[in-house]
Protein backbone atom coordinates (compact mmCIF):
# COMPACT_ATOMS: atom_id res chain seq x y z
CA UNK A 1 0.00 0.00 0.00
CA UNK A 2 1.05 3.58 -0.47
CA UNK A 3 1.50 5.85 2.54
CA UNK A 4 -2.20 6.66 2.29
CA UNK A 5 -3.04 2.95 2.55
CA UNK A 6 -4.36 2.65 -1.00
CA UNK A 7 -2.74 0.47 -3.67
CA UNK A 8 -0.52 2.06 -6.33
CA UNK A 9 -2.27 1.60 -9.69
CA UNK A 10 -0.01 1.35 -12.76
CA UNK A 11 -0.82 1.15 -16.46
CA UNK A 12 0.64 -2.35 -16.79
CA UNK A 13 -0.17 -6.00 -17.46
CA UNK A 14 0.67 -8.68 -14.93
CA UNK A 15 0.71 -12.46 -15.33
CA UNK A 16 1.94 -15.15 -12.96
CA UNK A 17 3.43 -18.61 -12.98
CA UNK A 18 2.67 -20.48 -9.75
CA UNK A 19 2.37 -17.28 -7.72
CA UNK A 20 5.46 -15.58 -9.21
CA UNK A 21 4.48 -12.63 -11.38
CA UNK A 22 5.99 -10.42 -14.04
CA UNK A 23 4.83 -6.81 -14.22
CA UNK A 24 4.88 -5.77 -17.89
CA UNK A 25 5.11 -2.04 -18.44
CA UNK A 26 5.39 0.19 -21.48
CA UNK A 27 3.56 2.85 -23.43
CA UNK A 28 0.10 2.32 -24.86
CA UNK A 29 0.41 0.03 -27.89
CA UNK A 30 3.84 -1.31 -26.84
CA UNK A 31 2.56 -4.89 -26.64
CA UNK A 32 1.93 -5.40 -22.92
CA UNK A 33 -1.31 -7.33 -23.44
CA UNK A 34 0.16 -9.28 -26.37
CA UNK A 35 3.12 -10.40 -24.24
CA UNK A 36 0.73 -11.25 -21.42
CA UNK A 37 -1.39 -13.35 -23.80
CA UNK A 38 1.73 -15.14 -25.08
CA UNK A 39 2.73 -16.03 -21.53
CA UNK A 40 -0.83 -17.13 -20.77
CA UNK A 41 -0.75 -19.44 -23.80
CA UNK A 42 2.27 -21.11 -22.16
CA UNK A 43 0.48 -21.62 -18.85
CA UNK A 44 0.71 -18.34 -16.93
CA UNK A 45 -2.39 -16.97 -15.27
CA UNK A 46 -3.78 -13.47 -15.73
CA UNK A 47 -3.39 -11.20 -12.74
CA UNK A 48 -4.32 -7.92 -14.45
CA UNK A 49 -4.40 -6.22 -17.84
CA UNK A 50 -4.27 -2.48 -18.47
CA UNK A 51 -4.38 -1.51 -14.79
CA UNK A 52 -2.49 -3.32 -12.04
CA UNK A 53 -2.85 -2.59 -8.33
CA UNK A 54 0.41 -2.91 -6.37
CA UNK A 55 1.15 -2.89 -2.65
CA UNK A 56 4.05 -3.92 -0.46
CA UNK A 57 3.61 -6.72 2.08
CA UNK A 58 6.47 -7.82 4.33
CA UNK A 59 9.12 -6.62 1.86
CA UNK A 60 7.44 -8.20 -1.17
CA UNK A 61 5.61 -6.45 -4.00
CA UNK A 62 2.13 -7.84 -4.49
CA UNK A 63 -0.20 -7.37 -7.48
CA UNK A 64 -3.90 -7.77 -8.18
CA UNK A 65 -6.50 -6.47 -10.59
CA UNK A 66 -9.12 -3.80 -9.96
CA UNK A 67 -12.49 -5.54 -9.56
CA UNK A 68 -14.12 -3.85 -12.57
CA UNK A 69 -11.69 -5.44 -15.07
CA UNK A 70 -10.78 -8.69 -13.29
CA UNK A 71 -10.57 -11.66 -15.67
CA UNK A 72 -10.42 -9.51 -18.82
CA UNK A 73 -7.57 -8.95 -21.27
CA UNK A 74 -7.45 -7.02 -24.54
CA UNK A 75 -6.37 -8.76 -27.73
CA UNK A 76 -5.83 -6.22 -30.50
CA UNK A 77 -7.83 -7.12 -33.55
CA UNK A 78 -9.89 -9.68 -31.60
CA UNK A 79 -11.49 -7.79 -28.72
CA UNK A 80 -11.73 -8.20 -24.97
CA UNK A 81 -11.17 -11.80 -23.92
CA UNK A 82 -12.20 -13.54 -20.72
CA UNK A 83 -9.59 -15.35 -18.65
CA UNK A 84 -9.54 -17.09 -15.31
CA UNK A 85 -8.10 -14.53 -12.92
CA UNK A 86 -5.31 -15.04 -10.41
CA UNK A 87 -6.50 -13.24 -7.26
CA UNK A 88 -3.05 -11.91 -6.32
CA UNK A 89 0.59 -12.74 -6.92
CA UNK A 90 4.05 -11.65 -5.84
CA UNK A 91 5.84 -9.57 -8.48
CA UNK A 92 9.36 -10.98 -8.83
CA UNK A 93 10.46 -9.23 -12.04
CA UNK A 94 9.55 -6.18 -14.14
CA UNK A 95 9.66 -6.33 -17.95
CA UNK A 96 9.96 -2.94 -19.62
CA UNK A 97 8.80 -2.82 -23.25
CA UNK A 98 9.81 0.81 -23.54
CA UNK A 99 13.52 0.07 -23.17
CA UNK A 100 15.54 -2.07 -25.57
CA UNK A 101 18.31 -4.36 -24.33
CA UNK A 102 21.20 -4.33 -26.77
CA UNK A 103 23.59 -6.45 -24.72
CA UNK A 104 23.72 -10.20 -25.24
CA UNK A 105 24.44 -10.86 -21.55
CA UNK A 106 23.25 -7.71 -19.80
CA UNK A 107 24.24 -6.69 -16.30
CA UNK A 108 21.76 -7.01 -13.48
CA UNK A 109 19.32 -4.13 -13.73
CA UNK A 110 16.76 -3.24 -11.12
CA UNK A 111 13.80 -0.99 -10.41
CA UNK A 112 12.31 0.00 -7.06
CA UNK A 113 8.55 0.15 -6.58
CA UNK A 114 7.01 0.89 -3.17
CA UNK A 115 10.46 0.41 -1.58
CA UNK A 116 10.82 -3.10 -3.05
CA UNK A 117 13.75 -3.58 -5.44
CA UNK A 118 13.13 -6.01 -8.30
CA UNK A 119 15.07 -7.27 -11.32
CA UNK A 120 14.37 -5.26 -14.48
CA UNK A 121 14.38 -6.87 -17.92
CA UNK A 122 14.41 -4.80 -21.09
CA UNK A 123 12.90 -5.93 -24.38
CA UNK A 124 15.62 -7.71 -26.41
CA UNK A 125 16.88 -5.97 -29.52
CA UNK A 126 16.57 -9.28 -31.38
CA UNK A 127 14.67 -12.42 -30.52
CA UNK A 128 11.65 -13.22 -28.42
CA UNK A 129 10.85 -12.09 -24.90
CA UNK A 130 8.08 -14.43 -23.72
CA UNK A 131 10.15 -17.60 -23.40
CA UNK A 132 12.95 -15.98 -21.38
CA UNK A 133 10.43 -14.28 -19.07
CA UNK A 134 8.62 -17.58 -18.44
CA UNK A 135 11.89 -19.31 -17.61
CA UNK A 136 12.82 -16.42 -15.30
CA UNK A 137 9.50 -16.93 -13.47
CA UNK A 138 10.12 -20.66 -13.20
CA UNK A 139 13.76 -20.64 -12.08
CA UNK A 140 15.22 -17.13 -11.84
CA UNK A 141 18.44 -15.92 -13.38
CA UNK A 142 21.79 -17.59 -12.74
CA UNK A 143 24.32 -15.56 -10.86
CA UNK A 144 27.05 -14.24 -13.10
CA UNK A 145 30.11 -16.46 -13.16
CA UNK A 146 33.05 -15.12 -11.14
CA UNK A 147 35.88 -13.63 -13.20
CA UNK A 148 38.47 -16.13 -14.39
CA UNK A 149 41.94 -15.77 -12.97
CA UNK A 150 44.92 -16.34 -15.26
Amino acid sequence: MTQSGTPLVLHATCVAWEGRAVLIRGASGAGKSALGLELMAWGCGLVADDRTELWAREGRLMARCPVAIRGLIEARGVGILRAEAVEEAEVVVVADLGEVEGERLPPWRSVTLLNVTLPLLRKPLNGTFGGPILQFLKAGRAEPAPPRTP
